[in-house]
């Protein structure tokens, strides 16, 4: 039988981290209409409420220079392997599929359609990042177990120095959140800070 309580292992969270902008992007994962907004199919708002931080976070990235870069989970109909699973969601071309009006990407953005919550299996994220010699990445978004742990893992794996604001990413409760927060830490050694201890230098 499971424990009805855990307790969470120490978590190390940094007051502040120095980001070299030449070098980094700004990842906003999947903020988009079926997870962020309320009429979405899959809605969480802990999602909705995390929109105003990475809007601010995209100001001061764009200020510096830094990319801005999207992935939209996509999905066509009768995906066999996410629908029986979540049921439909974020099809491609439908409102859902979106990214949330207050995120809209601003020309020269860059959006990477992912069909699996890792954003760089089987899409060109990583030729991308090194096409314009991006090592540093801050990465935002939802939600923190699923879709934003995958691709921060796959970075890491990949050797790029990542870097989570918690209070930038978003979980469907407060288990799946401090778990997500533990891996990143423990296992793939990620920098954890907030949003406001970012710096874009």
């Amino acid at each position: 039988m499971l424990p009805k309580t855990v307790e969470v292992p120490g978590i190390k969270i940094m007051e502040r981290v120095a980001v070299p902008s030449r070098s980094s992007a700004l990842v906003v994962v999947d903020m988009q209409n079926d997870f962020a907004h309320p009429e979405g199919r899959l809605f969480s708002r802990s999602s909705r409420e995390i929109i105003p931080v990475i809007a601010k976070l995209m100001e001061r990235a764009r200020a510096s220079g830094a990319r801005i870069i999207y992935t939209k989970d996509t999905h066509y109909p009768d995906d066999p392997v996410e629908f029986p699973i979540w049921g439909p969601h974020v099809v491609k071309g439908t409102w859902g599929w979106e990214i949330v009006e207050e995120l809209k990407p601003k020309e020269g953005d860059i959006v990477i359609e992912k069909m699996r919550y890792d954003a760089f299996f089987g899409t060109p994220l990583d030729h991308v990042l090194r096409m314009y010699g991006i090592s540093d990445l801050v990465i935002t978004g939802t939600v923190a177990n699923i879709c934003v742990l995958h691709t921060v893992a796959s970075a890491r794996l990949r050797l790029y120095n990542v870097y989570v604001p918690i209070d930038a990413v978003a979980a469907l409760n407060e288990f799946d959140y401090a778990a997500a927060l533990r891996q990143m830490d423990f296992l793939y050694k990620v920098a954890l800070t907030y949003s406001e201890g970012v710096h874009f230098a």
